[in-house]
């Protein structure tokens, strides 16, 4: 499967942290970290959209139950996203992900660049997603990155209105599934559950003494698991919002910096910020003066009269959007996810 997911081919390194507010005030926010242009649109995806996992005769296929607004990759995977109904779905690289082979007799195979739309367009809250993901109803199917001799490895993280969180990774071959409210962050190596174990020791020593301050993915999930929790609980949903977008600015990684010999630091690309409760998508380009945001609400997402429609972020995502962004999206053909078949 030459090829599969050009998407996640150079996101060596993301952040993402959930806040939980005052007034089951849930806003999740995450950088994308990236060592090259990695040709990002949002997208708007109606229900009723027939899927396939594009893994060849022996793929997954399914038909999206939610509408949702995507951060695409290349155009051949959707790398970050929102439902209708709250769901929220960042992939982040993992570079100890071993996924389970897959043949003509393994479970129906989904191409890695679908996962996290799978999720958007069939769960409504985390623990839906978790339910059925525990099941194993797919074999995820990646390949060596295109012009790279090493494979396609991310996880995935989910939450929803209800403050929720799950990790998922496939370690040693297995699916290892973190679920609960306390999940709030998740960065890049090691694994989920060594991430947690450096954590306990910054959070023995307290973010007021002192905290980690390289870019290196643990020192970001210490960061991040600090001032997620230490910003006010604030009742007010835009000063709550500043407050979040305050937190991953801070473990965003300046924009220039790529580092050869720590292939987990990359420049800060973009960042998504997602108000579950009002149901806005803020985006934030690191070449553009400006956020701008997609109100769900007001999006029509149904079957019978939704429309494929793409915001052209332009080269890098220079272009600049100001506001309400709605109005500024335009019909386009939907974007095929790569895989075995494409």
């Amino acid at each position: 499967m030459p090829g599969l997911l050009a998407a996640g081919v150079a996101a060596d390194a993301c952040t993402r942290a959930v806040y939980l507010g005052a007034g089951d005030n849930v806003i999740t926010a995450r950088s994308m970290d990236w060592k090259s242009d990695i040709v990002s649109n949002l997208w708007i995806l109606p229900r009723g959209m027939a899927r396939s996992g594009e893994a060849g005769p022996n793929s997954i296929r399914w038909t999206s139950r939610y509408g949702s607004v995507v951060v695409s990759g290349y155009d051949v995977s959707s790398t970050d996203g929102v439902n209708e109904k709250g769901l929220n779905a960042n992939m982040l690289w993992l570079v100890e992900s071993q996924y389970p082979p897959f043949d003509a007799k393994s479970k129906p195979g989904l191409t890695i660049a679908a996962w996290a739309q799978y999720a958007l367009d069939n769960f409504a809250t985390v623990a839906e997603a978790v339910a059925a993901l525990e099941k194993e109803p797919f074999t995820i199917v990646t390949d060596n990155v295109p012009g790279e001799n090493r494979l396609t490895t991310v996880h995935l993280s989910l939450s929803d209105a209800k403050g929720d969180s799950a990790i998922v990774e496939y370690i040693g071959g297995k699916q290892v599934i973190h679920h609960g409210r306390q999940f709030q962050v998740m960065t890049n190596s090691p694994t989920y559950d060594e991430q947690l174990a450096l954590n306990t020791y910054w959070k023995g020593i307290g973010g007021t003494t002192m905290l980690p301050g390289t870019n290196r993915a643990a020192d970001r999930f210490a960061r991040a698991s600090f001032y997620i929790n230490a910003i006010p609980k604030e009742p007010d949903p835009n000063k709550a919002l500043a407050a979040v977008f305050s937190v991953i600015r801070n473990v965003s990684v300046p924009y220039g910096i790529n580092t050869p010999e720590e292939p987990n630091i990359s420049s800060t690309r973009w960042r998504t910020v997602f108000d579950h409760k009002r149901r806005l998508y803020f985006f934030e380009s690191a070449l553009t003066p400006n956020t701008f945001w997609v109100d769900l609400k007001k999006v029509d997402f149904s079957k019978e009269t939704g429309k494929v429609k793409m915001l052209d972020l332009g080269p890098n995502q220079d272009h600049t959007f100001s506001g309400e962004a709605n109005k500024d999206f335009v019909e386009h053909a939907p974007f095929r996810f790569l895989g075995l078949t494409g």
